[in-house]
């Protein structure tokens, strides 16, 4: 995504401060909250179902966390909750040893969270390639609109005119105003239209119970032993890092949205602070909710910690005093605002023919391959790490046959000089070893380097293996041309290697 496919990138942060000096921006803020806010509660209520947990367990961690990284986290707008990623991880746990793990299982994630921020680990961010994070894009795009598909099949007619009444506010309402985003206009007509009229229809209330009551402090009721740490591990290191990537990849993909920038250290030693408050209050593990996150700074345009935070308090107020209302809301019209989220979020611009046409084949198939692992796995952690798996192999690919090597004989016919040209590593290394005449070369051999470099031990393993082959023949191997790094590197580990 570039400058000019946002034309209207925010150049200059805006500032909690500076948010709440502007009006216009506070009701921004505070509205883009709100419609997040009521699109996250069925989703988070879904996944407590999947992960085997209560829903006002998954509710109230998400207040949590919400409310916890709108203060300490180091990318402000993105919205965090108990996610489903985690909820599929968790899962296996709970159903064969019971929902009392889920305490001490979100309590080590946080802490494996911790270090890896602190240890400035989140830095590895910088190593996915453009072609995986567009896929991740798309395919969040393609798993966003699929997921609202159960909402609208099968249900009664009255919900499909529910459902058109809902895409007609959103696309037509900003024709005449932007104050209020049409999202939240849309899903509060409809859903007045609703309780008004008595219909019957899908409803928020019908994907979990809402009691309207907080559970409180979470018991630790496990041994604190070596036995725990040993099943609660696996688990907690899946949550941990699953956690991690989906929060960090939705961080960068909101630096790109809002072209600021932001801090992933920070973010990752905050998210696993946070899931330790939400494990002891609340008792579920989350991460960066991805659709609600874009739905917060494209589709409500907010861009400060101030929306985070409201949609946390919105949560408290909807989940504690207006839960009832709360789960009459009709799920066509939850499901039409992140079906327009859906098809907003897709880069459409990355699949057209013409821009495929100009891009590279290996940019195509990563980015395929991922969107393509994403949907058949549901598992968004999952297709980024095969779409970087592959962009490094077919990248080592290329790169394998970059070196090229010169050889020029002196007039006298007494000594050759090999020229090598390019990089040398793992890949091109390899071949290095073919490149040379050692038979018909004459008793001196240089070998010029000043237009390569060494870096790692299979380059250092390449040239001893050279330097052995012509000391068989007979002839002497000098090496020049290398930069001071290169000579550190290659003196340190030159004949360590054995025959």
């Amino acid at each position: 995504m570039t400058r000019a496919e946002h034309p209207r990138l925010i150049r200059n942060p805006v500032t909690v401060l500076s948010a709440l000096r502007s009006p216009r921006q506070l009701s921004r803020e505070v509205l883009a909250g709100m419609v997040t806010t009521l699109a996250l509660v069925p989703e988070v209520i879904s996944f407590s179902i999947v992960a085997g947990v209560d829903p006002m367990v998954s509710l109230v961690a998400s207040i949590v966390l919400a409310m916890t990284m709108s203060i300490l986290g180091g990318r402000p707008g993105v919205i965090t909750a108990a996610a489903g990623s985690v909820a599929l991880v968790i899962a296996p746990l709970v159903h064969d040893h019971g929902v009392q793990y889920v305490l001490p299982t979100v309590i080590l994630a946080g802490v494996i969270q911790i270090v890896f921020g602190l240890a400035g680990l989140a830095r590895l961010m910088r190593f996915i390639p453009r072609s995986v994070m567009i896929g991740f894009v798309n395919a969040l795009g393609v798993l966003i609109f699929m997921a609202q598909v159960p909402h609208v099949l099968k249900v009664p007619w009255l919900a499909y005119v529910l459902f058109a009444l809902t895409l007609g506010i959103i696309f037509i309402l900003p024709r005449f105003t932007k104050v209020i985003p049409s999202p939240l206009v849309a899903i509060v007509v409809v859903t007045a239209i609703v309780i008004i009229a008595h219909l019957v229809v899908p409803n928020v209330a019908d994907e979990g119970p809402l009691t309207g009551k907080l559970p409180g402090i979470t018991p630790f009721l496990v041994p604190l032993n070596l036995a725990t740490l040993q099943l609660i591990l696996p688990t907690a290191l899946s949550v941990a890092f699953v956690g991690l990537m989906e929060t960090l990849l939705t961080a960068k993909l909101v630096d790109e949205i809002t072209d600021t920038p932001s801090h992933k250290g920070r973010e990752s030693w905050a998210l696993g602070l946070s899931n330790i408050f939400a494990g002891f209050y609340g008792g579920m593990a989350g991460c960066a909710m991805i659709g609600q996150t874009v739905l917060n700074v494209k589709t409500g345009q907010a861009r400060t910690r101030i929306s985070t935070f409201v949609a946390g308090v919105f949560l408290l107020v909807l989940v504690t005093g207006l839960s009832s209302i709360m789960g009459q809301i009709p799920m066509v019209a939850l499901a039409a605002v992140m079906m327009v989220v859906a098809v907003t979020t897709v880069d459409w611009h990355s699949v057209k023919p013409s821009t495929l046409k100009r891009m590279p084949i290996p940019e195509t198939i990563v980015m395929s391959v991922t969107v393509a692992v994403v949907v058949v796995t549901g598992n968004l952690a999952y297709g980024v790490i095969v779409g970087v798996v592959l962009a490094m192999a077919l990248f080592a690919r290329r790169v394998a046959h970059v070196i090229s090597v010169k050889r020029t004989p002196a007039d006298d016919g007494a000594s050759v000089q090999y020229e090598v040209l390019g990089p040398l590593f793992f890949g091109s290394s390899n071949d290095l070893v073919d490149q040379f005449s050692y038979a018909d070369d004459p008793a001196a051999v240089t070998i010029d380097l000043s237009r390569a470099q060494i870096w790692d031990a299979s380059s250092v393993a390449a040239l001893d293996s050279i330097e052995t082959k012509y000391r068989h023949h007979g002839a002497t191997v000098t090496i020049t041309g290398l930069d001071e790094r290169s000579t550190r590197f290659h003196r340190r580990l030159t004949g360590q290697f054995g025959t």
